[in-house]
């Protein structure tokens, strides 16, 4: 197959040209064309995206535990899938708090900038606090709570109620197992070819993908610069240290802690698991939302890196809610960046605190754009650190979003290799795409 055919180069064919648009649009008054006529594609890709997902989660699932016939192996495969998602978590966070120790990006920064930005972003901030308050008043144990949904069509209606619909399908499919053989089979054979049709639904809205992508970047460039890409470009020269912090921590928690998984538990190697994966890498940076892209990332899991449905449908959409090294790691750079920059020192025991809380913010967070700022105003109440900090990151925060929802899709595959290694239930995959 020619290289310009394969889905991952139209895809980052799709995001070249979304950014080159984006930049001309901001220079050449087309800002209302774009918004008008161009992001609508992009929205509607996320929609089919997301139109999908529960549909998929639910059948793949129900089969999946129904074709277990043992619930001991579910309650381990169960288990073992929370413990390394927490751990890769710890390391994220661990991470993130070395580096921005060592880089120090917040006392980089000037001043006048953090005035500058903290009168900015100020109103932005106070739009907000209701979502906040809303966070901060959950009981320790709500996400516990959440998970088992009082209504089966609620729990449908949303598509960041994922952990419901995960709930939902295991106790299905442990219902299925505890019936007559014969019905069983009838009820497990109707939902194995449903997971077919929505299979062969996600390739056709695959087609869209590079048309989707170039519409949500074109979107995001002009959200950005408006019509003065000059000042985006002080802004992004201002924040550089802290983005590059952000940036760096990403890329040493994908090299080191995934290595590491794959060396300890699986044959894999980095190189091939980044080959199988990568059309819902970038597709998770273009939306920045692991819900919509859930789809995606487990038809690539299953095809190309040969995971077993069995293990993909139960740790995928769990992980699409309760994983997230990116923004875990994220948060933690930003706690201590807006610290350092409005001249506060953490001590060991402060940082441990965001640690703790960071994971514990992460479970149950939404899996769509700017969910990470919310769980970032629990981690900064955690240590004292004002709240309205938060303005002089919300400049960048957009596209940093974008590269730790990548990590954090990145990060869902990885423990479904792993957990598929430890049980067996692994293949070769198919590399072509």
């Amino acid at each position: 197959m020619p290289w310009y055919k394969k889905l991952h180069w139209q895809i980052i064919i799709g995001l070249l040209l979304g950014l080159l648009w984006g930049l001309m649009s901001t220079q050449t008054g087309l800002n209302d064309f774009t918004k008008n006529y161009i992001e609508p594609v992009g929205v509607i890709f996320v929609n089919l995206l997301k139109l999908i997902a529960i549909p998929l989660v639910l059948a793949s699932l129900v089969v999946g535990v129904a074709k277990l016939n043992d619930i001991t192996k579910l309650s381990r495969m169960g288990g073992k899938t929370i413990m390394i998602y927490a751990a890769t978590t710890v390391c994220a966070i661990t991470i993130g708090l070395i580096v921005v120790n060592v880089i120090q990006p917040g006392k980089a920064l000037p001043e006048e900038t953090r005035i500058e930005l903290m009168a900015s972003y100020s109103e932005n901030v106070e739009q907000r606090k209701d979502s906040v308050e809303e966070a901060l008043e959950r009981r320790p144990l709500q996400p516990v709570i959440d998970i088992v949904p009082e209504n089966v069509i609620q729990a449908f209606i949303d598509n960041s109620n994922m952990l419901q619909v995960v709930f939902i399908a295991i106790v299905l499919g442990i219902g299925i197992i505890q019936i007559n053989k014969k019905q069983g089979e009838m009820l497990v054979n109707f939902f194995d070819a449903f997971n077919e049709v929505i299979i062969k639904i996600v390739d056709f809205i695959m087609l869209l993908a590079p048309y989707g992508v170039f519409a949500l970047l074109a979107t995001v460039i002009i959200d950005l610069a408006g019509d003065d890409l000059g000042r985006a470009l002080e802004l992004l020269k201002a924040l550089g240290w802290y983005s590059a912090a952000v940036i760096f921590g990403l890329l040493l928690h994908l090299f080191i802690v995934y290595t590491s998984l794959f060396k300890i538990f699986s044959n894999m190697t980095l190189s091939e698991f980044f080959r199988g994966i990568r059309p819902a890498m970038l597709l998770g940076f273009s939306t920045s939302s692991s819900a919509a892209t859930l789809p995606v990332t487990m038809e690539r899991v299953e095809r190309n890196l040969g995971v077993h449905e069995e293990v993909s449908s139960f740790v995928l959409p769990v992980g699409a809610t309760i994983n997230m090294d990116g923004t875990s790691l994220y948060q933690a750079v930003a706690a201590v960046f807006i610290a350092q920059a409005v001249g506060m020192d953490l001590t060991i025991f402060e940082q441990l605190t965001i640690v703790l809380t960071a994971l514990l913010a992460s479970i149950g967070a939404a899996g769509v754009p700017g969910a990470g700022i919310i769980m970032l105003v629990i981690v900064l109440n955690s240590v004292q650190v004002p709240v309205e900090g938060i303005a002089l990151i919300l400049g960048v925060d957009r596209i940093l979003d974008m590269c730790r929802t990548a990590v954090n899709i990145t990060g869902d595959a990885a423990v479904a290799v792993t957990v598929a290694s430890t049980e067996g239930k692994i293949v070769a995959g198919n590399f072509e795409e």
